[in-house]
């Protein structure tokens, strides 16, 4: 087994977060998972007596984040590895969706992410080394009619993550987005927050996309347990990757959008040079 790591992961209750802390417990390292209530606190810590920790911590409480990674750091030990992987899809037409669901959005995916990397930026700087993973989506790659905000919060973070890369290289702290297909979680269930239709001039471009993911629901290739054994090894990787995609859905859409920016970029190409001097 490789060195035995302390990971910091956000949103543990669920989902990727639950995979990966499960996984990464098997595999000998140490977890503290954030949870939003003393019995969901409780439950996560019954995993392992001595190597799963849990804090209760809404990553939105932005005041709060520093004093808990501190108190993180002095009583459970340093943190190697930051999984940003609390967050949720919000459902809606743009022009349906009010601003505030758009502000709660990218306070939980984009706001909230960014609080837990300066929190522990300091320390993995102070000991020139360290690993940041953020959970974004095929959707930080690809958009979809109806989930606009989502899409929004996840394009952010992956450039966060890419331009924070280049600024802590140095130091020895690797950031990795990790961008997952569809895969058998909540996101599409319990966890999405949908805002009620009110226009029906987008009932055509919007009812079969969330047909389809409906019917997907369940169902999903992608199998969240793999998902996080290829966390595990991008954590492990000498040289872990900038951008990791997961599943075959994610490699074939994303590659898809780039084959169709390459033909845009050339159709335009002409124009786009005709600005220069």
């Amino acid at each position: 087994m490789e060195s035995s790591k302390i990971l910091l992961i956000t949103g543990v209750s669920s989902g990727f977060g639950r995979a990966l802390a499960q996984e990464a417990l098997a595999a000998g390292h140490k977890v503290v998972g954030t949870v939003r209530s003393a019995e969901a606190k409780r439950e996560f810590e019954s995993l392992s007596a001595n190597a799963a920790f849990a804090r209760v911590l809404d990553v939105t409480d932005f005041d709060a984040i520093d004093g808990i990674v501190e108190e993180i750091e002095a009583s459970v030990g340093p943190v190697d590895v930051l999984v940003n992987n609390a967050g949720y899809g919000h459902e809606g037409v743009m022009e349906e969706s009010p601003l505030a669901e758009m502000r709660r959005q990218f306070d939980v995916n984009v706001f909230g992410a960014v609080a837990m990397m300066k929190a522990v930026l300091p320390f993995m700087r102070a000991r020139r080394r360290g690993h940041i993973l953020n959970i974004t989506s095929m959707g930080g790659y690809i958009t979809m009619p109806g989930i606009t905000y989502y899409c929004g919060s996840k394009f952010a973070l992956e450039g966060i993550s890419e331009a924070l890369g280049k600024e802590v290289k140095a130091f020895g702290v690797a950031v990795t987005a990790v961008a997952p297909g569809s895969f058998r979680t909540d996101w599409a269930g319990r966890s999405m927050r949908r805002t009620p239709r009110s226009i029906p001039d987008y009932d055509a471009i919007f009812d079969p996309v969330r047909k389809a993911r409906e019917e997907k629901s369940g169902k999903q290739l992608g199998d969240p347990r793999k998902a996080a054994r290829a966390m595990l090894a991008a954590i492990a990787a000498e040289h872990p990757p900038a951008h990791l995609l997961l599943g075959s859905d994610a490699l074939g859409l994303v590659r898809d959008k780039l084959s169709m920016l390459e033909a845009e970029i050339r159709a335009w190409e002409s124009v786009t040079v005709s600005t220069d001097g």
